[in-house]
């Protein structure tokens, strides 16, 4: 029986609401991916974020990932996030830059605003070509995180016969 890992990134904790139901329902061990500079959780500041995402993305830049996150021992491997600016955070392409996931499964789950998972699934896979990456992923609209998935996420582990 393979061992499975839900690792997540969230602010706001929509990503991690639907991490801490995938875990639940799976029995897969849970970690958050915590930055170095925490972000502004903050609702009341979203613009701020915003702005200061959109200038993360447009400099490309690799935010720091301050815990050490076990990969080594799991098979299979659902990895969360916010959409922003239509695709992932950047501290998402720090992980697939700083850890290797060759021979693992790659499950993607997002949290969006309208945005699905605006290509970041295929991104993945371009990222990672030596992991195998479920195109099925869960983009979970934000509110429905809010108020709680387990259904979206029951139904979406069934059809992926997990």
């Amino acid at each position: 029986m393979s061992k499975k890992l839900v690792l997540y990134f969230s602010v706001y904790g929509t990503a991690k609401k639907v991490a801490e139901e995938i875990a639940r329902q799976t029995g897969a061990d849970l970690t958050e991916i915590i930055p170095e500079t925490p972000y502004d959780s903050n609702r009341d500041n979203y613009n701020a974020l915003a702005a200061y995402a959109k200038k993360e993305h447009d400099e490309d830049m690799r935010p720091a990932i301050k815990n050490d996150i076990n990969i080594a021992d799991y098979d299979t491997i659902f990895i969360g996030y916010p959409m922003w600016w239509y695709t992932f955070p950047m501290i998402i392409y720090t992980l697939f830059d700083k850890y290797d996931f060759s021979g693992k499964t790659i499950i993607p789950f997002n949290t969006h605003m309208g945005s699905h998972d605006g290509g970041t699934y295929d991104t993945i896979r371009e990222l990672e070509p030596n992991a195998t990456v479920v195109m099925n992923g869960l983009p979970v609209e934000m509110k429905t995180a809010e108020t709680g998935a387990a259904k979206q996420v029951e139904k979406w582990l069934k059809s992926l016969n997990i």
